[in-house]
């Protein structure tokens, strides 16, 4: 575990020995940890999602937007939490520096949970746009064969190194930006209105047509915090960090809303409830013939390749860095090159299988992994937005009170973002997701008992000037707790 300094200043903790570790390895800058970023929320997710939106009609693009702001305000909350709390991580050690041990591993699986769930959504998305060249009739077996290439790839591809990682990042980045930014420019010239249909056609109210729509929506920005996961692999992480990830939502975001618009305006309503590939037939109502909607369809499949590889890094960099601090089994903590070689090799099976059992099990596959993904992924989002809004009600009064209302607001608006998307998600996936989540307790147990260890250590209060008698202890470190005593007719005993 590395030793952590707290600047009473700035009110930021420092990981020296981390730090002192990683200025060796080669770093990301801001346009890669941008690309990161945008490589990993604009996967194939992006492409299928208007199919997934289309039975609650235009009214998702309400939701659309709403979810879009509590986007913002997650990026900006996780920019702040980069700088006061910087080392690899992201929401786990967030977690881990407000409420503890046991909320940093929760955090860490949860997480982890939604890192290799949602490697199973984006490959059964890029199966729908590789099917547009080969498998169009959808055998489920081929459908299966093409699925585990496109998880298996992206993680040879992680364990070659951070070079190979870097590079594929930008590439894959420009070649999906550029047509999902034409497609939402240009392709809006196109829109027809009798295409978008009814405003709602669930037979719902709107707010629960809107709520559902939402949760569903929120999986398109999974991924907003993939730089704070890997931030000691970015150079000058305090500064960059937080600057990628809103840089990189505000790109998505203008991207995302824009392209579904014009993908509503161009297909008819009932058709994209039965399309595998929305995109592709936007581009082939809008042009004509195939040759549109098979570009697009290259730029989906280049775009699912690029959202793996960097889930795939971040789906093994998460239990890393929980596994150093004891706080997921040790095995995580093995890495080759640096690179977490165990979590991605486990990781990517664990995708693999889920895979596997959604093509034979559930009727709406992508539907069906979005909303587990989604509610795994609240969680350590709920929990990000609380540790800071924790923070500034207690240790950030020292700011501006313009500052501290800000501040506030923004984790505020996180917070109920993330418990309304939690709501959103319907029963059955809070079932499953809860239910996953929960299957780590005896995992938690387990790494503790080992170390004959119970309940929280004790955590050190921020003012140092409370503690004279030790002087030389860094604030925030975790110290082992005094034995407790009792008093007897003879004295003071030890427990």
């Amino acid at each position: 575990m590395s030793t952590q300094v707290h600047d009473e200043a700035s009110g930021e903790t420092s990981h020296p020995t981390s730090t002192h570790k990683t200025a060796k390895k080669r770093q990301f800058g801001l346009p890669t940890a941008t690309a990161l970023v945008i490589g990993s929320v604009i996967g194939t997710g992006v492409f299928a999602l208007p199919s997934a939106l289309a039975p609650y009609g235009p009214i998702s693009l309400v939701a659309f937007v709403l979810v879009t702001v509590g986007a913002l305000a997650l990026a900006f909350t996780f920019g702040s939490l980069s700088k006061r709390v910087p080392g690899s991580g992201g929401p786990y050690v967030y977690a881990r520096d407000a409420f503890g041990d046991f909320g940093g591993f929760l955090n860490a699986w949860s997480y982890w949970i939604t890192a290799w769930a949602g490697n199973a959504a984006i490959v059964v998305a890029w199966v729908g746009y590789v099917e547009v060249f080969w498998n169009t009739g959808h055998a489920k077996l081929w459908s299966v064969v093409i699925a585990m290439a496109g998880l298996w790839i992206p993680a040879v591809i992680n364990l070659s190194g951070v070079r190979n990682i870097a590079i594929t990042q930008n590439v894959t980045t420009v070649l999906k930006f550029i047509p999902l930014l034409f497609m939402a420019t240009v392709g809006l010239l196109f829109i027809k209105a009798h295409n978008f249909g009814p405003l709602n056609p669930t037979g719902t109210s709107a707010t629960a047509a809107i709520s559902a729509a939402a949760a569903i929506a929120l999986f398109s920005y999974i991924g907003i915090e993939t730089a704070s996961v890997v931030a000691g692999r970015v150079r000058d992480p305090r500064r960059n960090v937080g600057r990628a990830t809103v840089l990189g939502t505000i790109g998505c975001a203008v991207v995302y809303i824009l392209g579904t618009v014009t993908v509503f305006g161009t297909v008819s309503n009932a058709a994209l409830q039965k399309s595998t590939a929305p995109f592709t037939d936007s581009a082939d109502a809008i042009f004509g013939g195939r040759w549109a909607g098979q570009t697009v369809a290259v730029a989906a499949i280049v775009s699912g390749l690029g959202a793996l590889i960097g889930w795939t890094l971040v789906v093994g960099e998460m239990p890393m860095a929980a596994a150093k601090d004891r706080l997921f089994p040790a095995v995580f903590a093995r890495g080759r090159r640096g690179i977490p070689a165990f979590g991605i090799i486990s990781s990517t099976f664990l995708a693999s299988v889920l895979t596997v059992v959604s093509y034979t099990r559930f009727e709406k596959v992508f539907t069906t992994l979005v909303l587990l993904s989604v509610v795994t992924a609240v969680i350590p989002y709920l929990f990000s937005a609380a540790a800071q809004l924790y923070w500034l009600l207690t240790r950030g009064r020292q700011t501006h009170w313009q500052h501290l209302v800000r501040d506030c607001g923004v984790s505020a608006v996180a917070l109920v973002f993330s418990f309304w998307s939690l709501a959103g998600s319907g029963y059955q996936a809070v079932y499953y997701g809860l239910f996953c989540v929960l299957l780590g307790l005896p995992v938690y147990i387990w790494l503790k008992s080992g170390r004959g260890e119970y309940g929280e250590s004790l955590v050190v209060p921020f003012d140092s000037a409370a503690l004279p008698e030790v002087p030389e202890t860094p604030v925030g470190s975790r110290l082992t707790p005094a034995p407790a005593t009792r008093t007897t007719d003879t004295g003071e005993i030890p427990s």
